[in-house]
C-alpha cells in the first residue's frame, strides 16, 4: 500500500551522516523470506547518508582507510531529508540549473562525447555504458526524438530512487533537460510507479515550478531550445521496470515488452528514435557535465567509474541508503555502513544487486567489491544496487519460495516459458517451503529453470531463474532437508 502523502511541515531538515526521515522510513527491515507476495518493500527501518570521508565512530582505522584512498562525500544523496530539499528556491541556492544554463545552446555531439568520455553506466540495473547508447540513436529519420526517464523502481529491495523523486526532484529534471538537449528531443517522458505518490507530488510540484520559471517549454533560456516535459504514473505492474515495457504502458497499452531489435535507440516509444535511462543514471549526467569527466573517474575503477547509491537491507543493525565509489568493498558497506551483523551473527549469504542476483556466500564477501568487474568475475551482478544480507538462521528455502510468488505473480504471460515457468516453480518451492519436497522435484527444478533461460521477450523469466539456481546450487542440502521422499 502507497504512504500518504505527508505534508512538508513532517519532513524533519537533518545533517548528512544522519538518519533520514525516520518517522517515515521508506527502506525494509524484511529479507525476501518474509515479505508478501508482490510486494516490494514493507515497514522498514530509517534510512542513512553517510559520506565516505566521515565514517561512523564506532569504525577501526583499517576499515576507513579501505574506503578513503580518495576523499569523497555524498554528491547524488548530498540534500536528502534537509528541509524545502525539494523545491526550486533550495535547489537554486545551491547552484540548480546553473549547469542547464551553461550547456543548453552549445554543441549537443559534444555533449554526447563527455558522457562517452565519463564512462558513465546505466544505475538502472543493466550498467550499459550511457554515452555508448545515445551514440546509437538513428539520425535523421524525420521522426522525433524522446527521453523515457525510467522512475518504475520495482525491484524487491530497492528504493534509492523514490529517495530522488521524494528529496530532489530537481536534480532529475536538470538532468533531464542536459539530457533531452544532448540527444536533441524535444519532448521527454518520466514514467513513475503507480505507488509512488509522495514521489509524483514532488515530482509534479517541482516541474510546475520550472515551468512557471521558463526552464521547460518554449525558447528555454533564450537559446530557441524548446522541450515539453511529461510525467506519467504506472498501475503498479513490476514488468513495466522493463524498458520496453514501460514503452508499451507509455503509449496506452498493456505493459507487454517489444522483441528486440529494433532497440528503442532505433524505433521506441511511439515507433521513433527513443533513449531509455533510469533516474539515478540521469542525476548522474548532471554532475558530470557540472563537474567534469575527470572529477567522475577519480572514484571507482577503469570500467566502473564515479559513484552510487546502494540500498542496504536485512539482517545488518543500520539499514538503509547509502552512496559510495564504485569498487567499494562489500565489507566495508555492511561493517562501516550498516554497522555489522545483527546480534553479531555470521553472513550466511549477500544478495549484491537486487532479487534477481546470484547470491555471494557468506565466506566470499571479503573478496567482493562493488563494482560490475567484480561482480561478473563471481557470476552475479551488480543489478539495481539492492544489498540485502542473510544470516545464518535464514531458511533459504523460504527465501527463494517468496522470491518465486513474486516473480509468478509479476509475469505479464506474454511468454509461455515465463507464463508457465515461473508457475511451476512457486509449485515446486510451495512443496519444499512445507517440507513435502520429493528428491526428484530437485531435478524437475533444474529442468525447468533450463526451459525458461534465454527463451523469453524480456528478461523476467531470466530474472528469476538466476537466483532459483543460484540458491539451488549453492545450498542444495537445505532442499534435501525439505524432502520427505
Amino acid at each position: 500500500m502507497a504512504e500518504p502523502v505527508k505534508p512538508a511541515s513532517e519532513t524533519p531538515a537533518v545533517k548528512e551522516a544522519s538518519v533520514v526521515n525516520p518517522s517515515n522510513p521508506k527502506v525494509s527491515e524484511q529479507i525476501p523470506g518474509e515479505q508478501t507476495k508482490g510486494s516490494q518493500v514493507a515497514g522498514a527501518p530509517s534510512a542513512v547518508v553517510l559520506p565516505v570521508s566521515n565514517p561512523a565512530p564506532s569504525v577501526t582505522q583499517a576499515a576507513a582507510a579501505s574506503i578513503n584512498t580518495i576523499p569523497f562525500e555524498p554528491v547524488i544523496s548530498k540534500y536528502f531529508g534537509v528541509q524545502d530539499s525539494y523545491t526550486l528556491k533550495f535547489y537554486e541556492s545551491h547552484e540548480g540549473y546553473s549547469t542547464a544554463r551553461k550547456y543548453v545552446g552549445t554543441n549537443p555531439a559534444e555533449m554526447v562525447n563527455t558522457v562517452k568520455e565519463s564512462g558513465l553506466r546505466g544505475r538502472g540495473g543493466a550498467g550499459f555504458p550511457t554515452g555508448l547508447k545515445w551514440s546509437f540513436l538513428a539520425k535523421n529519420t524525420g521522426k522525433p526524438i524522446y527521453l523515457a526517464v525510467n522512475a518504475d523502481e520495482s525491484e524487491p529491495g530497492t528504493f534509492k530512487d523514490r529517495y530522488i523523486l521524494e528529496d530532489d526532484p530537481h536534480q532529475l529534471l536538470e538532468g533531464v533537460i542536459l539530457a533531452s538537449y544532448a540527444i536533441e528531443c524535444h519532448h521527454a517522458f518520466i514514467y513513475l510507479r503507480g505507488e509512488f505518490i509522495l514521489g509524483f507530488e514532488r515530482m509534479n510540484a517541482a516541474l510546475n515550478e520550472i515551468k512557471a520559471a521558463g526552464y521547460v517549454g518554449s525558447n528555454i533560456f533564450g537559446t530557441g531550445y524548446d522541450l515539453k516535459i511529461t510525467l506519467c504514473r504506472g498501475a503498479g505492474a513490476y514488468i513495466c521496470g522493463e524498458e520496453t515495457g514501460m514503452l508499451s504502458s507509455i503509449e496506452g497499452g498493456r505493459g507487454y515488452p517489444k522483441v528486440k531489435p529494433p532497440f528503442p535507440a532505433v524505433s521506441g516509444l511511439f515507433g521513433c528514435p527513443t533513449i531509455v535511462n533510469n533516474v539515478e543514471t540521469i542525476c548522474n549526467v548532471a554532475h558530470i557535465f557540472k563537474n567534469g569527466t575527470k572529477w567522475f573517474r577519480q572514484w571507482g575503477t577503469e570500467k566502473s567509474p564515479g559513484f552510487k547509491l546502494f540500498c542496504l537491507s536485512g539482517d545488518v543493525n543500520n539499514p538503509g541508503l547509502v552512496e559510495v565509489p564504485m569498487a567499494t568493498p562489500l565489507s566495508d558497506v555492511i561493517e562501516v555502513y550498516g554497522k555489522g551483523m545483527k546480534n553479531g551473527k555470521k553472513i550466511k549469504a549477500v544478495i549484491p544487486g537486487g532479487s534477481s542476483a546470484p547470491l555471494i556466500k557468506g565466506d566470499k564477501v571479503h573478496e567482493i567489491t562493488m563494482d560490475y568487474e567484480c561482480m561478473a568475475a563471481n557470476k552475479t551482478m551488480l543489478g539495481s544496487g539492492a544489498i540485502t544480507i542473510l544470516d545464518e538462521d535464514k531458511d533459504i528455502v523460504s527465501a527463494i519460495y517468496n522470491l518465486m510468488r513474486f516473480y509468478h505473480h509479476e509475469s505479464c504471460g506474454q511468454c509461455t516459458p515465463c507464463r508457465e515457468g515461473t508457475g511451476w516453480l512457486e509449485k515446486l518451492m510451495h512443496r519444499f517451503h512445507h517440507g513435502h519436497g520429493k528428491k526428484k522435484d530437485i531435478q524437475l527444478i533444474w529442468d525447468v529453470t533450463r526451459n525458461m533461460q534465454g527463451k523469453t521477450i524480456c528478461v523476467l523469466a531470466d530474472a528469476a531463474v538466476m537466483p532459483m539456481q543460484s540458491y539451488l546450487s549453492m545450498f542444495p542440502e537445505e532442499f534435501e532437508a525439505k524432502c520427505d521422499g
